[in-house]
């Protein structure tokens, strides 16, 4: 049982939320509210960890006594190259929030897109525009199995590519031009690098990135603009932190 002062004995499962500004988000506090609640000896740990001594850090966890780590969204593609083992969506799509320790092996996965991927389906929310062809997206489109997903970028020829290495069949591709109304969506999802959607002139009822609120978003800008609502990571915290829990339970 984790005792009321919340020290870490030699028996203490701990975990990390690495991020250059871990500190300031509530996910390891929320993470830490459950174990306690649950009874267990677990605590999560934030690491504020700068982008240079990012790959130290996690190969570091290997020798360490941490046994997993979320990855915050700054960092996930950079984690792919440090593990040892990862799951087939992070192979296939290039991005990495979760990592365990097996030995002094670090075994990667992917679980915020999941917890995206619930809210959708707890809004009702089925036809969506999504932005982009990196990682996020490519992990999307191999989640997305009964969502109508309208493809958007600048250039066709990157959107054949994604397709194509996402294995998609007669998808919706769309170039994204000056004046590019996604109002007939049920949701926006931004997982391009642009660094701004001013090219958009309507936006849907509910947009969504994975960016904390440390990370520029051209969306949350965009829909400010527009008056409409949108959802990052920050706004899914407690989902997040319900998903976090269960799957370190389940490793």
């Amino acid at each position: 049982m984790m005792n009321n002062e919340n020290t870490i004995s030699k028996q203490t499962k701990l975990y990390g939320y690495v991020g250059e500004h871990a500190g300031a988000s509530r996910l390891s506090a929320l993470v830490n509210k459950i174990f306690k609640a649950s009874g267990e000896d677990a605590m999560m740990i934030p690491m504020n960890i700068r982008e240079d001594d990012f790959f130290f850090t996690l190969n570091g966890m290997k020798k360490s006594q941490v046994d997993g780590a979320v990855i915050s969204n700054e960092y996930v593609y950079n984690a792919v190259e440090i593990l040892d083992e990862a799951s087939s969506l992070v192979k296939r799509s290039g991005m990495c929030d979760i990592v365990f320790k097996e030995g002094e092996k670090l075994r990667g996965d992917i679980f915020g897109m999941r917890v995206l991927l619930e809210l959708l389906k707890d809004l009702r929310l089925s036809k969506i525009a999504l932005l982009g062809t990196t990682p996020h997206a490519k992990a999307f489109a191999f989640l997305a199995c009964g969502f109508d997903v309208g493809y958007f970028d600048e250039s066709l020829e990157e959107l054949m590519e994604f397709v194509n290495e996402v294995d998609l069949k007669d998808a919706d591709l769309n170039r994204l031009v000056q004046g590019t109304d996604l109002s007939h969506f049920d949701a926006v999802l931004d997982f391009s690098n642009r660094q701004s959607l001013n090219t958009l002139e309507k936006l849907a009822l509910y947009n969504f990135d994975m960016k904390n609120s440390k990370e520029f978003s051209p969306l949350k800008s965009r829909a400010k603009e527009l008056g409409v609502q949108y959802i990052g990571y920050d706004e899914m915290i407690e989902k997040l932190a319900d998903k976090a829990y269960k799957i370190i339970k389940g490793s």
